[in-house]
């Protein structure tokens, strides 16, 4: 089975050694549970949703059968405004719904320095379309029990080291396998 993560720096892997980033971490803790399963990296470091969006064609080129959307954070690094990433999130699952993709969302929150009307207004992008389709496994924070824990980051404060790579997994893999279980129990799974 292939799992496509559509992501940024923090699927990527950014400032890790190789094979200690999120997608490696990710795979062997599925095939540690008995999954089949390939974890392809879709994450461009820097990337935005709009990026992402403007890339999911050439990231569906390895045919995966499921997907996890984890895009945002440069959004909300950068302040870009909570419509355009709303369009683009829209784009990218609707495309996904249109193959027949079963998707994971994983939110983001809005650095706390961008105003808390930004931040609400940002986290709603992910809430509303999570709302919009219920088929679409939905977790409100990517980074839940990393973000703000300078032991589990980088010295940038921003990407996770190897122990908050951890605790992603840790946070993550549950949903990560209700995702594909729904994929195995497709017709086409």
């Amino acid at each position: 089975m292939r799992l496509l993560a559509l992501g940024d720096s923090l699927t990527a892997g950014y400032g890790l050694p190789r094979g200690e980033g999120f997608v490696p971490q990710l795979q062997a803790a599925l095939v540690a549970r008995g999954r089949q399963v390939r974890v392809l990296d879709g994450g461009v470091s820097g990337d935005t949703m709009s990026g992402g969006a403007a890339r999911l064609d050439w990231a569906m080129a390895d045919r995966p059968q499921a997907a996890m959307v984890a895009l945002g954070g440069n959004d909300g690094l950068r302040g870009l405004p909570p419509a355009r990433m709303a369009e683009a999130l829209e784009s990218i699952l609707s495309r996904l719904e249109a193959r027949r993709i079963p998707t994971l969302l994983a939110g983001m929150h809005a650095p706390p320095n961008l105003g808390a009307d930004y931040g609400r207004a940002f986290h709603a992008v992910f809430t509303e379309a999570a709302a919009r389709r219920p088929q679409v496994i939905f977790v409100p924070f990517f980074l839940e029990g990393v973000a703000g824990e300078r032991a589990l980051n980088q010295a940038d404060g921003i990407h996770p080291n190897p122990a908050g790579v951890a605790v992603m997994i840790r946070h993550m893999l549950p949903p990560t396998e209700q995702l594909l279980d729904r994929v195995a129990a497709s017709p086409a799974g």
